[in-house]
């Protein structure tokens, strides 16, 4: 997408183009594949707001039967002592169900680490995570998990469901911030 018909607002923080729609593409279907040849029945859970992007993108690839639930907790990209409360309602049963919490991305990796500390109390089957990408100075998580890149820094992101003062959600590109801002 050209800078020249973004909003001003996205204008002033947009860096450089990390990932462009085709290469958005690429990684949902690599995540797919792999998430097709590892279940036959799965619930997935997206992380809400920032998933559901991804998540859209992602179960219309799926080949196996899905139940679908949301789960949220507010948080600052990139803060790894997330304590806001957890929002799960429960509205499809995960009790020995294969679970896959989906989210646009795993930055820190805290907030991440708490929802999958979360759900586990529900006693799923199994518990998995699906994303885009990750970073390489998050946490360590005890679940497997499928995603397409790693990125080669922790640089702020946004575009593809990540915001930045919680704008620029809908750019159908991943973006750098702009240094300083």
């Amino acid at each position: 997408m050209p800078h020249s018909t973004l909003s001003s607002f996205a204008q002033q923080h947009l860096g450089e183009c990390i990932l462009n729609p085709t290469q958005i593409a690429q990684g949902v279907s690599r995540v797919a594949t792999m998430l097709n040849a590892q279940f036959d029945d799965a619930v997935i859970i997206s992380v809400v707001p920032g998933g559901v992007i991804f998540t859209a993108d992602l179960v219309r690839q799926l080949d196996f039967d899905v139940a679908m639930d949301v789960i949220s907790c507010p948080h600052t990209p990139g803060e790894r002592n997330n304590a806001s409360v957890i929002d799960y309602r429960q509205t499809v049963a995960i009790y020995d169900r294969d679970v896959i919490v989906v989210d646009d991305a795993i930055e820190s990796g805290g907030t991440m680490k708490r929802l999958i500390e979360h759900l586990a109390q529900f006693e799923p089957r199994s518990l998995s995570i699906a994303t885009l990408f990750v970073k390489p100075g998050r946490v360590a998580i005890d679940v497997p998990q499928y995603y397409a890149l790693e990125m080669v820094n922790d640089d702020l992101l946004v575009g593809y469901g990540l915001p930045w003062e919680h704008k620029l959600r809908n750019l159908p590109a991943i973006y750098q911030l702009k240094q300083g801002k």
